[in-house]
């Protein structure tokens, strides 16, 4: 069964509420009777808060996290937003940080201390790799790499201090789609605690507290922002492994401002509408480059030769925009002769938004388990399907192949 073929993802996961997916988006995070009728939550930009007797300033303080108590701990617009992924993540509770970055360090921090192991898969977003060998590393906490296709087998990685295990499906760059069930039963067995990145498919198209994850999160400046224009982090758990998490997110301390706040529940609002559009363009990129001969391969959990793709079948509800390209072998001048005049997309970090991107990206700088496998291969570029007229895109991108072919001649 093909991406396309699936049932829609409005129906595919549904909590207590008896809505829809789609349904709850619109939703979830607002209460407008309780403000005046106004239908966006308000943002309030505020540090101190003020308290008019001794005992409401320590009710306040016994739980900071459950109100507002002080600008550090979220103003109401940052709970309404922690509340709305939450219940859209299916976790206990929700929590926003000022990065995706900031929320992997949340996630690492929590469950780990001077002494612990953390396996963490070979192909996780390369800031994932950097926090757990730069600031594990100086605490003391050791890192194993694994083969992120080694499925069950991840367990032989299993130490007795192992504390964590670090997923993220697909795989950052290649995309690569993990055994992620066979991995979390793996984790389970031997009481290591799993946290996944679940910034390419959003709670829209994969469920990983459902498949029994601990903690899941999303660099929400990307889809869920949507608009490449605020930084955001949002995480959720299980009612058992929330207050660790809770914990480190405070101990860390860098909460996403309002306005950051407000635009993320903005981009939330029309995520199904937007998701929808980039998984269908992107699939017709894919698909069209595929059957180009300057490509050599395309990365695409929806397209059957990418590694991993039956387990794409089972476990996702639907792909994103973002895929990976492999070239015909050639230089960096013909790499700059495609990417440099490129009339729609254009190079940037991130992605998520609705303008198409395009990256030249070598995974090699952030392989060790697995680097040989990208030896000797083609330039990869990693490509974002944004929200212009697909078949505009795909004129853009056949002109530059043809620049990249012609460049060979040069």
């Amino acid at each position: 069964m093909s991406d396309e073929t699936r049932p829609d993802a409005a129906g595919a996961h549904r909590n207590e509420d008896p809505h829809g997916i789609d349904t709850r988006i619109v939703h979830v995070g607002r209460d407008p009777f309780a403000n005046h009728g106004i239908v966006n939550p308000p943002v309030h930009h505020a540090s101190t808060v003020l308290f008019p007797t001794l005992d409401a300033l320590v009710k306040a303080a016994a739980d900071p996290t459950r109100g507002v108590y002080y600008g550090r701990y979220g103003t109401p617009i940052t709970h309404a937003l922690e509340d709305a992924y939450a219940e859209l993540a299916g976790g206990a509770r929700g929590i926003a940080l000022a990065s995706g970055k900031t929320a992997i360090l949340a996630m690492l921090t929590a469950f780990t201390g001077a002494g612990d192991h953390v396996v963490v898969l070979d192909n996780v977003y390369e800031p994932t790799r950097a926090l757990a060998d730069q600031f594990l590393g100086r605490y003391g906490v050791e890192v194993t790499y694994v083969d992120p296709m080694a499925g069950a087998a991840v367990a032989d990685h299993f130490r007795p201090n192992t504390k964590l295990l670090m997923l993220e499906a697909p795989g950052s760059l290649t995309f690569e789609v993990a055994d992620l069930p066979a991995m979390i039963a793996a984790a389970r067995a031997a009481g290591v605690r799993t946290a996944l990145d679940n910034s390419w498919a959003t709670p829209l198209y994969l469920k990983p507290l459902a498949m029994g994850v601990d903690v899941v999160m999303e660099a929400g400046t990307k889809y869920l922002v949507g608009h490449s224009d605020a930084m955001m982090g949002v995480l959720s758990a299980t009612e058992e492994a929330f207050p660790a998490l809770r914990r480190a997110a405070s101990e860390i301390g860098a909460p996403p401002g309002p306005d950051d706040c407000y635009l993320a529940l903005r981009g939330l609002r029309t995520l199904s509408v937007r998701m929808a559009r980039h998984r269908e363009t992107g699939l017709a990129l894919a698909r069209h480059l595929a059957g180009h001969d300057m490509v050599r391969q395309v990365l695409h959990p929806a397209l059957p030769d990418c590694p991993g793709h039956e387990a794409f079948l089972r476990d996702f509800q639907g792909s994103s925009g973002l895929f990976a390209v492999e070239l015909q072998p050639g230089s960096r001048d013909r790499i700059a002769a495609m990417v440099d005049h490129m009339a729609l997309f254009k190079m940037g970090f991130s992605w998520g938004g609705y303008e198409s991107l395009i990256l030249p990206v070598d995974p090699r700088r952030a392989r060790t388990a697995t680097r040989d496998r990208w030896t000797g291969r083609g330039p990869l570029l990693r490509i974002h399907a944004g929200l212009e007229d697909p078949a505009d895109l795909i004129a853009d991108l056949d002109a530059g192949l043809a620049r990249y072919a012609a460049a060979a001649d040069a």
